[in-house]
């Protein structure tokens, strides 16, 4: 089967009485009839916050207002009749509602919306991810899902490149942070990196992370929590190709621990994206020449 992915953005929205805010497929969308977070597809350049205002205001009438990073979560589904493998990388926020009247999506991918209890929300058709979040069992859904594939975000072609990536503020017992340079021939070659990457089509984010942290710097961490979520466009990247590209990257930033450190070295194949690896101790961190990410997660300025 083709593998493809995709990123989508979704909000926890609660009332008063605790009840969450749920959102119904239409006839039109994959699911019909399924319930989930309101939500949808990041389209090209979008931060995924920006995404779930965007999407719930489409969805459900009302204007929210992102807050923390709740979870990023991935699947894969494979639609048979088209022969494809979709990865989906699923970021949840909290949000708040501020305006807006409640309604469905006129002639869009939502035919109903409300509010439900947990015990109420576990008598409906859920979504696996919607279902997970809210702490309730996971039931099958009808054997005939899902009902062709989800609508492309706007704006991708082939020199337009979406990359969802997860990344680490990785330290040690002794509060060392552990960095990585970029090697020659990557955008921001010779500048110290988070620990982390690209995931695999089929890889949990947390999963492909650790899987990183060992290949780009040989040590086995634990993730402790989700910090955030960083967006980059860069719409002329140099990389590999040999071409500028127009690169929208979706990272998201877990804190990890590592237990028992060693001395930092690469273990990916030569050609990689990591020229070395290494641990620094706090007031080291301060003088070195990092990415945006790996400063505004250590707490310094972009040099």
């Amino acid at each position: 089967m083709e593998q493809r992915r995709r990123v989508a953005a979704y909000g926890m929205l609660r009332d008063s009485d605790g009840r969450v805010l749920l959102a119904r497929g239409s006839a039109r969308c994959p699911y019909p009839g399924v319930w989930q977070l309101p939500g949808g597809g990041v389209e090209h350049a979008e931060h995924p916050a920006d995404a779930v205002v965007r999407e719930f205001a489409e969805e459900t009438g009302l204007t929210v207002a992102p807050g923390a990073i709740r979870a990023a979560v991935a699947d894969v589904v494979a639609f048979r009749a088209e022969n494809v493998a979709m990865h989906t990388d699923r970021l949840i926020f909290e949000v708040e509602a501020r305006d807006g009247r409640l309604r469905p999506e006129p002639d869009g991918g939502t035919d109903e919306v409300g509010w439900f209890t947990p015990e109420e929300a576990a008598g409906l058709p859920l979504m696996v991810f919607t279902a997970e979040l809210l702490g309730l069992p996971v039931s099958p859904l009808p054997a005939d899902m899902p009902r062709g594939l989800p609508v492309e975000p706007a704006g991708l072609t082939a020199d337009r490149r979406q990359r969802f990536a997860a990344y680490g503020l990785v330290t040690d017992p002794a509060d060392r942070v552990l960095l990585t340079m970029i090697a020659d021939g990557y955008p921001g070659a010779g500048r110290w990196h988070l620990p982390g990457g690209g995931t695999d089509h089929g890889e949990q984010p947390a999963t492909g992370l650790l899987r990183e942290l060992v290949e780009e710097a040989g040590q086995l961490g634990r993730v402790v929590d989700l910090m955030a979520v960083d967006n980059l466009h860069n719409p002329a990247a140099l990389g590999p190709e040999g071409r500028p590209l127009d690169w929208h990257g979706i990272r998201v930033i877990y804190r990890v621990r590592v237990d028992a450190p060693t001395e930092a070295v690469v273990t990916e194949l030569a050609g990689g994206s990591t020229a070395r690896a290494a641990w620094f101790a706090p007031e080291q961190v301060s003088g070195l020449s990092m990415t945006d990410v790996a400063a505004r997660a250590t707490g310094q300025r972009v040099r």
